[in-house]
């Protein structure tokens, strides 16, 4: 998995999202990462220490490419408003649900 910066991820997610328009999908994941790279300690050893900030990692899969990203406390409105604006620009291939009609009770 390639970790990127935040704009670099936004373009290599815009390159995913025109890849998977003629077939397949792009997986995205969003989790709450406080920088730990290593597991938490057994019981008797001294714990991790606490992070300063919690982070979002961010991860997207389009078939076997995978990149992913974090992003800070402080930064996460700026990549929330560039991300809202990609999604509404490539979302829009979707098939539009067709509603089943409900039938009336007659009494």
């Amino acid at each position: 998995m390639v970790l990127l910066e935040n704009d670099s991820f936004l373009s290599e997610l815009t390159k995913l999202f025109q890849k998977a328009r003629q077939d397949g999908s792009v997986i995205m994941t969003f989790k709450r990462y406080d920088g730990r790279d290593r597991p938490i300690p057994r019981p008797g050893k001294p714990p991790l220490p606490e992070p300063a900030e919690h982070m979002c990692l961010v991860r997207a899969k389009f078939r076997s490419k995978k990149i992913s990203t974090v992003i800070h406390q402080k930064d996460i409105n700026k990549f929330q408003v560039a991300y809202s604006s990609l999604l509404k620009g490539n979302l829009d291939g979707l098939k539009k649900l067709k509603k089943p009609k409900t039938k009336t009770k007659a009494e």
